[in-house]
């Protein structure tokens, strides 16, 4: 399970009434954007399994449930990284989810 699957959510935890999707980032930021690339891969999954109900029917306890996607990461983001998780803090919010990223350090 990783940010470079995009056929797995990472993990699935429930907190009261609020579902979170986390995705697992172990990848270093790079200049080309791969990295970004990856992740909004990453996170469209997401959404399309949200949005196509697949999510509610495979965890029926998420049904009702506020939803946050969130990301763990290894790294630091670059300059880069944080615009885009910024945008993408944005996106979501609009279309009413939530969002949020948080580093892992090990």
């Amino acid at each position: 399970m990783s940010v470079e699957n995009t056929k797995v959510i990472d993990f699935i935890t429930e907190k009261k009434n609020n579902v979170i999707l986390t995705i697992s980032d172990h990848l270093e930021w790079d200049d080309d954007n791969e990295h970004i690339f990856l992740l909004q891969e990453k996170i469209n999954a997401y959404l399309g399994a949200i949005e196509s109900g697949q999510l509610n029917e495979k965890h029926p306890t998420s049904v009702g449930k506020k939803v946050t996607i969130s990301i763990a990461l290894k790294y630091d983001p670059n300059e880069q990284g944080v615009l885009f998780l910024s945008y993408i803090k944005d996106l979501l919010l609009n279309a009413g989810y939530d969002f949020d990223y948080y580093l892992v350090r090990i």
